[in-house]
């Protein structure tokens, strides 16, 4: 897709409002501030620092509480983001520097290079194909569960659906025993070991900040024996292992066998002052429903049981589905699990009953974690740029007030779990909230400029 022709040039007389806008963050959150935006008749430069856009929501098998097809629901919303005249986007980029104020930000951009030509690559996949890498390296939006080559495309649905060389594992840049032979399996020339880091400079009148979360690492409650046992995995490996387009095309599959013990655990990394993280990740509760709901209709004679803190199903439809769970022959158990370990290759989580108050151990072939929402790493560095502050836990601080959207740097705005953690629709109502301030902004000071004019 062509770049879209900036008008900034256009507005560079003392007073004019840029009549763009910058969105960081092309997940679900941020594709729909910028679709929003767009139509509104601004034009987005949008932002992400992966080589697709989609965030987790493209990681998911099914959403609740409707068990809707994530797929099927977002990838129309990415060929639409992709596709829109006036969305500009940016894919292996980051900002790496603001100055200015409302009505005139002035952003730098860096485009890492993707050493692929976007114009020419036709996601046919020989080059993925012909990589000599085969060692291989875990595949990120398979979260681990499976190798990519350094040649690679994220998944089938993936937007743009171009390769991407990641220069870290690539034997050329490593000075390894490469041949080349992604280049000449390209029959469109698109492999281009020439590109080179670039700096974009931007002006737009307004931000969102759409950088979504990461999920909890298991690893920092090693008690429950993550990355020890293969057979403790967390949240998003599940949904993977859920998905047809996952790496075991939707058959739940672990160390070789469908598991018939299954064991959820509630709230691990939120709730949790010995991780720091003390709020609640809001989502849990319920994705671990969808996913008991899912096991038993993947492994209809499963015994599934969740141990859980508490329940909260606050959301519209949430209670209905949690009792429609239970009818399921899921059951749930009050607990404090205190650890998972492995007896006579099984493994055992041993806790505490904290209704009847007495220790339990439950046998195991699969244990999932409910592993919490928590701020991107990145964000760290983001939040000195852009001069925003972060709240106790660690997000996104919003301005004094009940407006989770505004910050208190005027014509930057929130959306999504950046903010806090939240659900999809919670993060899609919060990214039109945001789109529709960033563009009445943007009109009032275009207004206000032209009534200047007129009186001078």
């Amino acid at each position: 897709m062509e770049p879209v022709q900036s008008s900034s040039e256009k507005h560079e007389a003392a007073g004019a409002v840029i009549p763009e806008v910058l969105i960081i963050g092309a997940g679900i959150a941020g594709m729909q501030a910028a679709l929003d935006v767009a139509d509104k008749g601004f034009l987005v430069h949008l932002i992400e620092k992966e080589s697709c856009i989609g965030g987790h929501m493209a990681q998911l098998d099914k959403t609740f509480p409707t068990l809707d097809c994530a797929a099927c629901t977002i990838t129309p919303k990415m060929v639409d983001t992709a596709n829109h005249d006036r969305i500009q986007l940016y894919t292996l980029s980051e900002v790496i520097a603001v100055t200015g104020e409302a009505g005139h930000f002035r952003v730098q951009i860096r485009k890492n290079p993707r050493y692929v030509d976007l114009n020419r690559c036709t996601g046919c996949g020989d080059c993925v194909t012909a990589c000599v890498f085969k060692k291989g390296v875990p595949s990120e939006f398979n979260v681990g569960l499976v190798k990519r080559r350094a040649v690679y495309i994220p998944f089938p649905q993936a937007v743009p659906l171009k390769a991407a060389i990641d220069h870290q594992s690539c034997l050329f840049f490593s000075k390894g025993k490469c041949t080349k032979s992604c280049a000449a399996a390209c029959q469109a020339g698109a492999i281009d070991f020439e590109q080179r880091e670039e700096i974009v400079e931007i002006e737009v009148g307004a931000i969102i900040v759409a950088t979504g979360f990461d999920p909890f690492n298991p690893k920092l409650k090693p008690e429950f024996g993550y990355g020890l046992y293969p057979n403790v995995i967390y949240g998003l490996e599940l949904e993977r292992l859920c998905s047809a387009s996952g790496p075991t095309n939707g058959k739940i599959i672990i160390s070789g066998k469908q598991p018939q013990d299954v064991v959820f655990i509630h709230c691990v990394g939120s709730r949790d002052k010995t991780t720091g993280n003390e709020y609640c990740s809001r989502v849990c509760c319920m994705y671990t429903a969808k996913q008991a709901h899912l096991i038993r209709e993947k492994i209809p004679d499963a015994r599934i049981t969740v141990l859980y803190m508490d329940v909260r199903a606050f959301g519209k439809g949430f209670e209905e589905f949690y009792e429609r769970v239970q009818k399921e022959a899921v059951c749930y158990r009050r607990a404090n699990p205190s650890e998972i370990y492995n007896r006579n290759g099984r493994l055992i989580v041993r806790g505490e009953d904290t209704l009847l108050g007495e220790p339990f151990e439950l046998e195991a072939d699969l244990v999932v974690l409910a592993a919490g929402l928590v701020p991107r790493q990145e964000d760290t560095a983001l939040k000195d740029i852009l001069g925003l502050e972060k709240s106790a836990d660690g997000f996104y601080r919003e301005a004094p007030g009940h407006d989770p959207i505004i910050t208190h740097v005027p014509g930057i705005f929130l959306a999504g779990c950046c903010q806090g953690p939240k659900d999809i629709p919670d993060a899609v109502a919060q990214a039109s909230g945001a789109a529709a301030l960033a563009a009445a902004l943007l009109a009032k000071q275009q207004r206000l400029t032209k009534s200047l004019q007129g009186s001078a």
